[in-house]
C-alpha cells in the first residue's frame, strides 16, 4: 500500500522526504542520499512500462494509474511515493483510490512565497510565475521542462486545485506546512512520526531526531548540492546548466520581494484556501 508524499512544487516535498527517510531507512538518523532514493516518484516510467510507453500522453497515461499502482502493492507493503500530480480524475479515470493508498502526507507552502521558487525553478519571470501557480496545467518531460529521464507527463493543475484535490475527503492524511517546518522542526517531526506509526515500525529516539533536524536542515541539503551530490535538480528547456534547487530557503520571505499587485491578486483568487490554512 502506498503513502503519498503528495505536494504541489517548491513546497517542500524533498524537505519532508529527507526527514522520512532518515526516520524510516537509517539507525542514527543521518541524512543520506541512497536512504530518500528509497522514496521514489510516481508517476514514473518503470511503473508504466508494462502498460504503454506513451509517456507524453496524458489520455493514455490515465487509464494506467491505477492498474501500476495494483501492481506496486502486489506483495502488500508499505511504501512511500513522492508525487506532484493532482489528486484528480480525467474522463472518469482516478489519479489513485483507497485500495490502493494507505496515507498520505500533504505538504503545503504559502503561495506567495512560492512565487520567487517558481520563478527560480522554472526560468520564469515573477508575472509568469503567478499565472502558472493560478492557472490548471500539465507538465509535459518534452516541452518545459527536462525532468530525470524516468519521468512522465504530470498533471499538476493550479495550486489551488491542488490543494483542494489531495485535502478533500482524504482519509489517513496529514497536513504539513513549510512555515511551521521552519518555526518549530521539533514539533513537526514528532507530528510526522505520530502520524506513521499508524502504519509502520521504526525505532526512533531524542538522539536519532536531533541527528535528522541536524542532516536535514536548509544549509546542510544545501551543501550536498553545492558538493554536486544531489540528483533531482533540473534543466529547464534553452538552459546549458542545471537550476540550483536550494535556492534560497527559509530566507525567502515574500514580503520581501513580492510586488503588491501580485499579492493583492493572489490573496483575492485564493483567499479562503489562505483563511484555511492560517496564512491570512
Amino acid at each position: 500500500m502506498i503513502i503519498w508524499v503528495a505536494s504541489y512544487p517548491k513546497s517542500g516535498n524533498t524537505w519532508v522526504r529527507s526527514i522520512i527517510s532518515s526516520l524510516v531507512y537509517t539507525k542514527d538518523g543521518i541524512f543520506d542520499f541512497p536512504s530518500i532514493k528509497k522514496i521514489e516518484q510516481y508517476p514514473q516510467r518503470r511503473f508504466l512500462e508494462y502498460f504503454t510507453q506513451d509517456y507524453n500522453n496524458i489520455h493514455e497515461i490515465k487509464k494506467h494509474w491505477i492498474t501500476s499502482q495494483e501492481r506496486i502493492n502486489l506483495d502488500a507493503k508499505i511504501k512511500f511515493f513522492k508525487t506532484h500530480h493532482l489528486n484528480c480524475k480525467v474522463d472518469n479515470y482516478p489519479f489513485t483510490n483507497k485500495g490502493c493508498t494507505r496515507a498520505t502526507i500533504y505538504i503545503v507552502r504559502d503561495p506567495r512565497n512560492l512565487i520567487d521558487s517558481i520563478s527560480n525553478h522554472f526560468s520564469k519571470s515573477i508575472e509568469e510565475s503567478k499565472k502558472f501557480l493560478l492557472t490548471s496545467k500539465i507538465l509535459s518531460p518534452d516541452k518545459e521542462i527536462e525532468l530525470r529521464g524516468g519521468n512522465v507527463i504530470t498533471y499538476i493543475g493550479s495550486w489551488k486545485e491542488h490543494y483542494r484535490f489531495w485535502t478533500n475527503d482524504n482519509e489517513n492524511l496529514l497536513i504539513i506546512k513549510y512555515e511551521d517546518l521552519v518555526k518549530n522542526i521539533h514539533q513537526e517531526i514528532d507530528k510526522i512520526i505520530a502520524f506513521l506509526k499508524n502504519f509502520i515500525t521504526f525505532e526512533v529516539s531524542d538522539t536519532k531526531k536531533e541527528n535528522i533536524i541536524k542532516s536535514t536542515s536548509f544549509e546542510a541539503l544545501k551543501k550536498i548540492e553545492d558538493n554536486g551530490d544531489f540528483t533531482e535538480n533540473v534543466f529547464v528547456k534553452g538552459k546549458s546548466e542545471k537550476v540550483k534547487f536550494f535556492n534560497k530557503g527559509p530566507s525567502n520571505v515574500w514580503q520581501n520581494t513580492l510586488p503588491k499587485n501580485i499579492q493583492k491578486e493572489l490573496e483575492t483568487e485564493l483567499n479562503s484556501e489562505l483563511k484555511e490554512l492560517g496564512y491570512l
